[in-house]
């Protein structure tokens, strides 16, 4: 079970996961239950892992039956960064039988999507046994559930980057060709930067690294596309001047070269925007 992530108040999560009932529920509710299960009907549930993975979504799906009805008993048998397999209960869901088909889709929906990018990430970091490297996620999330996803790859065994674009520096290629070129962002940076903020930059070559290297200024440098010699070559020039990041074209199949170079870390979009989601259902 990853151990490396603090879970996060439900205060958080709580809009989110309201806004995704409020999406399903519309402005009469669920009128197919309403229809057809007597209000009195009482129930427990089971939601069962389908395939192996690594479980996350077990705190929304919490949330998102207590949204539904407060009065509905939930268990949580395989917290979120467990590991399951097939068959296993990760949740049980007593009470108001109603309530619990009321919610059973948006729990599933999140349950699923963010155990398909825990099982997804947990892949990825395997892929660095006997390295420093680690995993890190990037910005490339579904819009609104930004919050949830960078969880889920901390549930995996990954690593967060930065959140959004107002808790970190990251100069990319176009904002270097905008500002006229590396000595003229950093030196930019620089000026402008809180002592609390980190900075980060793109190279795309080892001539664009040395440069960064000669100005100063940043903290972290992303090596963009390179193949795994120059990227290797980078790490050797960088170490002792800036941590690495190695980013563009990670894919699983890749994870361990690029890891073997000594890289400090790997950023995927793939985690969030290419994951599978895992198949769970809740079982009556």
């Amino acid at each position: 079970m990853s151990t490396h992530f603090a879970t996060l108040p439900d205060l958080i999560l709580e809009p989110m996961v309201r806004a995704a009932l409020m999406e399903d529920l519309g402005q009469h509710g669920d009128i197919t239950t309403r229809a057809v299960i007597p209000a009195s009907a009482t129930y427990a549930a089971r939601l069962n892992a389908r395939e192996d993975g690594v479980v996350s979504g077990m705190q929304i799906a919490r949330i998102a039956f207590h949204l539904m009805d407060a009065g509905l008993k939930v268990e949580t048998l395989l917290p979120d960064g467990s590991p399951c397999k097939k068959g296993d209960t990760l949740m049980t869901v007593e009470g108001s039988a109603a309530s619990i088909l009321s919610g059973e889709r948006v729990a599933l929906n999140f349950a699923g999507r963010l155990t398909g990018i825990a099982t997804l990430t947990s892949a990825f970091a395997a892929e660095t046994q006997g390295t420093s490297t680690r995993i890190t996620c990037t910005r490339k999330t579904t819009p609104g559930l930004r919050i949830a996803e960078k969880q889920a790859v901390l549930h995996g065994g990954g690593y967060n980057h930065r959140f959004g674009l107002s808790d970190a520096i990251l100069i990319k290629d176009n904002h270097i060709a905008a500002a006229g070129g590396v000595k003229a962002v950093l030196e930019a940076a620089k000026a402008s930067v809180s002592h609390m903020m980190k900075v980060e930059i793109e190279v795309d070559t080892l001539d664009q690294l040395a440069e960064v290297i000669a100005t100063g200024g940043a903290d972290v440098v992303l090596l963009d596309n390179m193949d795994t010699p120059t990227l290797a070559k980078a790490v050797e020039i960088s170490k002792g001047h800036v941590v690495t990041e190695a980013s563009g074209n990670m894919r699983l199949e890749r994870i361990a070269e690029v890891a073997a170079t000594g890289v400090d870390y790997i950023s995927s979009g793939a985690l969030t925007h290419s994951a599978r989601t895992l198949d769970l259902g809740l079982d009556f």
